[in-house]
């Protein structure tokens, strides 16, 4: 009787299927870094963008009130899902720390 090893799990990420274990953890590692830190420049962005169109409305240089509506639902909606990602990854996170080996 012949058995077949089983392979490892790859990520979808990677482009190179020989690649060592240390790299593998190092492209998730950085996926998961780049996904929460493209999220923090969100954030700051629309909320700079936020502040941008509260200054011009306050100094009477902006036509149109309702962009300053808009900005502040779009940073509102910007640092909500930034919550919400920091409190999945904290539950996944307690989820793993409670599985025993």
């Amino acid at each position: 009787m012949e058995f077949t090893p089983i392979r490892p799990i790859v990520p979808l990420w990677e482009t190179e299927p020989a690649q060592s274990q240390e790299g593998a953890a190092g492209a998730a590692g950085s996926l998961f870094a780049s996904v929460f830190q493209s999220a923090i420049d969100n954030v700051r962005q629309t909320n700079r963008a936020q502040v941008d169109l509260e200054y011009q409305l306050s100094t009477g240089q902006i036509d149109n009130p309702a962009e300053l509506n808009l900005a502040i639902s779009k940073a509102t909606a910007a640092a909500e899902l930034l919550m919400q990602m920091r409190n999945k990854a904290l539950d996944a996170y307690n989820e793993l720390m409670r599985i025993s080996i």
